[in-house]
């Protein structure tokens, strides 16, 4: 349950961060790609074991990390397109909401535990989703020119967590989990810079020092996030759909409060009545385990 815990408060740890991004006029692109290569650096020095790459090449979740780091990045500049073309409110919901694939993917391939009290938190913690991801005076605009890209973030934000579930299951070992998450983030990395040397390239790129140290603030909490939650869902008496389901909703949950208490942020009467379901919707999910 700790490392639960721990996931949560790095992942909210990330959301304020981000707020601080908008505050200071930080690039998001470039502090993302300084992120991922401090991430993938974090996991390089929590490994205990030398690092061998010719060894790292043939474990079996190599090629599976690789591919995962492509999806991270491709996920957030989704996630870019769709506030732009949808609103931040249907950018939240795809993000958030997508926690429903792991879910399924654990109930039916995993043959996970089911309950009355299990299910009801489910659904309660999808409905306080939807709510507390509503800002003040938005609704999920739905734009069927542009309605690719929230679908876009629900699939890819739901493939990275059902890829964890199975990748820890099936392929990483419990030593590991750091060079599994430095690969991800490197691979990102790689990416990000390409797409950094094409901005070079074509004279649009202005680094700054801002930049560079948000990317490195970002980065150490986003190592940790993913750290903390493949840890937790190595917990025996907790199920992966357990664990998404109590993840998802207590990082919406921390954020927003975390955004009345620092950033005075309002909520509507719908935030509020989605909080309350949250909370709701975490003690029944925890009292079926």
């Amino acid at each position: 349950m700790i490392y639960l815990i721990l996931s949560v408060l790095a992942s909210s740890l990330i959301f304020i961060i981000f707020k601080l991004f908008s505050k200071y006029n930080i690039d998001t692109l470039q502090g993302i790609i300084i992120n991922y290569i401090v991430a993938s650096i974090s996991g390089l020095i929590a490994y205990t074991e030398p690092i061998d790459i010719i060894t790292v090449t043939k474990q079996g979740w190599f090629y599976g990390a690789m591919v995962l780091g492509v999806i991270f990045i491709s996920v957030f500049n989704l996630m870019a397109i769709t506030t732009q073309r949808n609103g931040l409110s249907a950018a939240a919901v795809a993000t958030k909401m997508s926690l429903a694939i792991p879910i399924i993917f654990g109930i039916i391939v995993y043959k996970e535990s089911t309950g009355i009290l299990k299910i009801t938190g489910i659904l309660i913690a999808l409905v306080a989703v939807y709510l507390t991801s509503i800002k003040t005076g938005e609704g999920v605009s739905i734009i069927k020119k542009t309605l690719i890209f929230p679908l876009l973030v629900f699939i890819g934000s739901g493939i990275i967590d059902t890829s964890l579930k199975f990748f820890e299951t099936h392929h990483v070992s419990k030593n590991d989990v750091p060079i599994f998450s430095a690969t991800i983030f490197g691979f990102a990395a790689i990416i990000g810079i390409l797409t950094l040397l094409y901005k070079r390239i074509t004279g649009t790129l202005k680094i700054s020092l801002k930049n560079i140290i948000g990317g490195i603030g970002l980065g150490v909490p986003n190592y940790f996030s993913i750290y903390f939650l493949i840890k937790a869902l190595r917990y025996e008496n907790m199920d992966s759909s357990t664990v998404f389901t109590i993840n998802n909703v207590a990082v919406l949950l921390v954020s927003t409060i975390a955004g009345i208490l620092f950033f005075k942020e309002k909520l509507t009467l719908k935030n509020w009545i989605g909080i309350v379901l949250a909370i709701l919707s975490i003690v029944l999910v925890a009292l079926s385990i």
